[in-house]
């Protein structure tokens, strides 16, 4: 099984990245494991309590169960992924069924901060964004999916976000094999992880 992991700071294009490289390999073959799954269950705090925690610190991430979930799956065992709901801020009863796969892809904002999970990686990448375009795309999207209004995005990207991506993100940069600029369409970056997967299949 090989490993990708795909880090970058929030609003980066990571999910557009992730879905130009399964566009190349069979459908059956490819399985992702998202980050954000794997927050911490806070069942012991109120909504309020919940709402301040901050999510963009390593800390927030429980790395132990996926770097076990990414081991079963390397043991070819099949693991029931968390789901997490952003609108109640914690961790649901729900589960997904995920199955061993050819190539499993790990996506998310802090997943090169941890070394026990880049050890697991075949490939790290890391995708690289202006920062103004990333707080667009992150106002858009939390707007419109998470039920979120302006201000609160704002206070939120300058309290822990921003913060958080200059002492965590940005620094784990170092320890991709590749770095994908992704202020423009980039397929020459994209070709190059593809051609880097088909040789380790």
């Amino acid at each position: 099984m090989l490993i990708i992991g795909i880090a970058g700071g929030t609003g980066s294009g990571k999910t557009t990245v992730v879905h130009q490289i399964m566009k190349e390999l069979p459908e059956n073959e490819v399985g992702i494991i998202s980050q954000d799954a794997y927050y911490r269950a806070n069942n012991h705090l109120s909504y309020d309590e919940r709402a301040l925690i901050n999510y963009d610190h390593p800390r927030s991430i429980d790395f132990d169960l996926l770097v076990s979930h990414l081991k079963q799956l390397k043991a070819g065992e099949t693991i029931e992924q968390p789901v997490y709901s952003y609108v109640h801020h914690n961790r649901t009863n729900d589960v997904v069924l995920t199955h061993p796969r050819k190539v499993m892809i790990v996506e998310g904002i802090l997943i090169l901060t941890n070394p026990e999970i880049r050890d697991l990686f075949d490939i790290k990448i890391y995708v690289h964004a202006d920062s103004d375009e990333r707080l667009i795309r992150r106002l858009k999207r939390d707007i419109a999916e998470r039920g979120r209004d302006m201000e609160e995005v704002l206070n939120r990207y300058q309290n822990t976000l921003k913060p958080m991506h200059e002492q965590f993100i940005e620094p784990s940069k170092q320890f991709a094999d590749i770095i994908i600029p992704n202020d423009t369409y980039n397929t020459v970056a994209i070709d190059i992880v593809r051609t880097v997967i088909s040789d380790k299949l």
